[in-house]
């Protein structure tokens, strides 16, 4: 259990350590504040994304589930607001921020199930 945590707080860190470098309008500082982004973004999609996505279930259910993928790079977005060393330009960099990190996120699940 412990190894899992730890390998996603990882995997998300370099994620998003490399992220930079392909999308525009992303920027951090180091690995520190990368390692920083992943353990509160980790903490607000165990917390805050399931009650959001309650209230947005209507929306969700007309898009087809499309509209988890906005809720995603908003959160993403909310993050680069108050953590200093990670700046999002805008909601395209957010959602292609996010992508990833959903991907990545996946890819970990599967290495670890």
């Amino acid at each position: 259990m412990v190894m899992k945590i730890l390998a996603h707080i990882l995997g998300t860190a370099l994620a998003l350590l490399v992220m930079p470098h392909f999308i525009q309008g992303l920027t951090i500082d180091s690995f520190y504040t990368a390692a920083i982004v992943a353990v509160i973004w980790g903490l607000l999609s165990v917390t805050i994304r399931p009650i959001l996505g309650l209230f947005t279930l209507p929306i969700n259910l007309i898009t087809f589930g499309l509209f988890s993928f906005v809720l995603n790079a908003l959160i993403f977005w909310f993050l680069a607001s108050f953590i200093q060393g990670f700046a999002v330009a805008g909601f395209i960099p957010a959602l292609l921020g996010s992508a990833v990190l959903a991907v990545v996120s996946w890819a970990i699940n599967a290495a670890f199930h």
